[in-house]
């Protein structure tokens, strides 16, 4: 009660004073105000960005298809195989479109030559396989290294602003360093932040593909071995 006194008292005698009571205000900034603070060496890596999160999801759906099915196929092939039903065999395989049964597929139509000649055909195959799955991915690494230096080179940029604005004014002050500094931090984290995109995608992916790589090298070990059976 006593605060409330007080402080109507104080209220009434700064009105009738004519002192104004500055209201208080908060600005706040969105990530597009911030964003657009990094200037134009954004742009670039904006665009890095998205070919980054592109290349990383068309990989990841493609290379998950590579292995669907698998178990599915060889268990097919060992009772038409078994069975002796050749021709069955390779309908089966090329039923399917991944690069498991294209190996296992070639593989079939091999059936008769020597064991060896079967394994260097899968193997041909499975190269190529793999070397479609490896597509683009070279593309990631060169995002991972180029977003980085483009940030850099924003840093560099803003440092410049800095320094001309200073020249200009020929004074030292917070307004005049503001804009540059924007510039350096926003495109420093920019850069960075894509690059770990573009770094970790490109190891995940390299993960995915060794997997891939491994139920190829089974399916194939499985396959000679019931060709030799």
């Amino acid at each position: 009660m006593l605060t409330y006194i007080l402080t109507q008292i104080s209220t009434t005698a700064d009105a009738g004073l004519g002192v104004a009571i500055p209201e208080t205000t908060t600005d706040s900034i969105t990530l597009i105000d911030l964003v657009l603070k990094g200037g134009v060496i954004m742009i670039p890596i904006f665009l890095l960005s998205i070919v980054a999160i592109y290349v990383i999801v068309e990989r990841a759906l493609s290379i998950r298809k590579a292995t669907e099915n698998t178990n599915t196929l060889l268990s097919k092939l060992k009772s038409l195989i078994a069975g002796g039903d050749i021709k069955g065999a390779k309908l089966a395989a090329e039923q399917y479109h991944n690069p498991v049964a294209k190996m296992l597929a070639k593989g079939v139509s091999k059936i008769g030559q020597p064991i060896k000649n079967i394994e260097n055909a899968m193997e041909s195959v499975g190269k190529v396989e793999l070397m479609k799955l490896e597509k683009n991915m070279a593309l990631l690494g060169i995002v991972a290294a180029i977003a980085p230096m483009l940030g850099f080179v924003g840093t560099i940029a803003g440092v410049i602003t800095i320094f001309y604005n200073i020249s200009l004014a020929d004074n030292i002050s917070i307004g005049l360093i503001a804009g540059g500094l924007y510039q350096k931090m926003v495109t420093s984290a920019a850069g960075l932040i894509v690059g770990m995109i573009a770094h970790t995608g490109y190891h995940y992916l390299q993960m995915m593909i060794e997997n891939v790589v491994l139920k190829m090298e089974t399916a194939a070990l499985e396959f000679v071995e019931l060709v030799s059976e």
